[in-house]
């Protein structure tokens, strides 16, 4: 087999091939086999008529044409695994150009290469990352929550107002008929909290027990999704939250610790450490950021238009494919579809660009994913999805996504090590030394605790490290709280 490359542009090449006929012997067989299966002839069971006679039954065509169907893809698969400067990352267009019976097949194939992208050196890349410096404030707020999860209700003769908890009854109707599925008795919820509809809020600070209110609002969902409905609330009671003292007996309560200091000074490092990883992220997002820019990235066509397809169609799925509900979104976000379309592509363009980068830059630095790695992600994921690690891997494998798993991991890994290279600062210029959150040498995959992106939701991973905050906060409560109950037990 004979095979050139072509470069139409720095993002597309057409590959020309030429196959032998005596390098199709063992598809002509196959060819023969299939057919004989399929065609019926007198005095010879299925499968077992010679080639001679199939051809001299159904001509020389449909053999030809089965021969050539299953040969052009194991040859572009050849011809591009021989020419070490083609990497594909789109399908071919593939076009037959000569039969000639006895001799050769010859077919050209146009199809999307990785750019040549020429990197910036690692070590001479420097970003700044915010301070981690915890605040007295900050450090009160978690020592609130934590205090509010022991906290107590109690009933109060007054109007509700921000941080009490109600109990309401909700209805609602549109052009006066009600609305069967808003309606709702006995619901709990926090003035203030928000979430539910939208002037709840307003319409209950200042009520009393026993007071109705009507407000308008705009449904969110059901039948009557954006329309303009007639709520109304009746509060039924009103309670007020009551903390307990922030002093040693709630931090032997609430916690391993005997005095409030040492529960104080507990929380602020577990908030320290939450914004170390977060400044860990913010260096990752920010390093990518600064490598995009300063490199130039060719980016190839049909996988830009791939991506917006794919980003479009999930927009759209989420109103069931209806191009008129998706327009009247739009509208009530003041956007129209052609402002939408151009921030789809941009945010496609942006995708890939980042994809491209870190695919150059783990081909230089040789980054290789061990089975561990991949295995890690893996569950990693089907948590997220709240699926048995089984059922995902059934499913990834399915949909052909276990390939796009290895690669997110591999860039992961690409993007950690430049970090580890580039010179991470304070404003003040202060080098910062996040080794401690990259993980040994030789286990690169993933920032410390703050799960790896993939490359699309490479812009989102300062907001990534500022939820693994919250979630930090969280637990600290949490542990308290099972710490508290665990002491009850051992009380009773």
């Amino acid at each position: 087999m004979k095979s050139t490359v072509e470069h139409l542009s720095p993002t597309r090449v057409r590959i020309n091939v030429e196959v032998p006929f005596d390098e199709l012997k063992p598809d002509f067989d196959r060819a023969y086999k299939k057919i004989a299966q399929q065609v019926r002839i007198p005095g010879f069971r299925p499968g077992k008529a010679p080639a001679r006679i199939l051809e001299a039954r159904i001509g020389r065509g449909p053999v030809l044409d089965e021969v050539v169907n299953a040969a052009i893809p194991v040859k572009y698969q050849e011809a591009v695994v021989t020419s070490e400067d083609v990497k594909p990352i789109g399908r071919p267009d593939i076009e037959v150009t000569e039969i000639a019976d006895g001799e050769r097949i010859a077919f050209t194939a146009e199809v999307d290469v990785r750019p040549e992208i020429t990197l910036p050196d690692l070590d001479g890349l420097t970003v700044e990352v915010d301070e981690t410096e915890v605040t007295e404030d900050e450090v009160t707020e978690q020592l609130d929550q934590l205090r509010a999860r022991f906290g107590t209700l109690a009933g109060v003769d007054r109007p509700a107002q921000k941080g009490d908890y109600v109990q309401i009854d909700l209805s609602a109707a549109v052009d006066g008929t009600p609305i069967e599925e808003a309606t709702t008795t006995g619901f709990s919820y926090e003035v203030g909290q928000g979430g539910l509809i939208d002037g709840i809020d307003e319409a209950i600070e200042g009520m009393s027990a026993g007071e109705e209110k009507t407000f308008t609002s705009k449904l969110v969902a059901g039948e009557h999704a954006d329309s303009d409905a007639e709520i109304t609330v009746k509060v039924t009671t009103v309670k007020e939250r009551n903390l307990p003292d922030a002093d040693d007996e709630f931090a032997q309560l609430a916690s391993e610790f005997d005095t409030l200091d040492e529960l104080t000074e507990n929380l602020r490092e577990r908030l320290g450490r939450s914004k170390r990883m977060e400044q860990a992220a913010q260096a990752r997002d920010r390093l990518l950021d600064k490598l995009v820019e300063d490199t130039e990235v060719p980016l190839p066509e049909s996988v830009v238009a791939a991506e917006v397809e794919t980003r479009t169609h999930d927009a759209v799925h989420a109103f069931d494919h209806d191009e008129d509900k998706f327009g009247e979104f739009l509208s009530s976000q003041d956007k129209t579809r052609e402002q939408f379309d151009t921030e789809t592509r941009e945010e496609a363009e942006k995708a890939v660009r980042y994809r491209l980068v870190l695919d150059t830059l783990a081909d230089r630095e040789e980054i290789s994913v061990g089975d561990q790695e991949l295995t890690e992600r893996i569950m990693y994921q089907a948590q997220q999805y709240g699926m048995a690690p089984e059922q995902f891997v059934q499913q990834i494998q399915q949909a052909g996504q276990l390939g796009v798993i290895y690669q997110d991991v591999r860039r992961s890994k690409a993007l950690i090590t430049a970090v580890r290279a580039a010179t991470v600062t304070l404003p003040g210029g202060e080098v910062v030394d996040l080794s401690d959150l990259l993980g040994p040498d030789e286990d690169e995959t993933t920032v410390e605790e703050v799960p790896a992106t993939d490359v699309d939701g490479a812009a989102d991973t300062a907001d990534e490290a500022a939820d693994t905050a919250d979630t930090t906060a969280e637990t600290t409560s949490d542990e308290a709280s099972d710490k508290a109950s665990d002491k009850a037990d051992a009380k009773a």
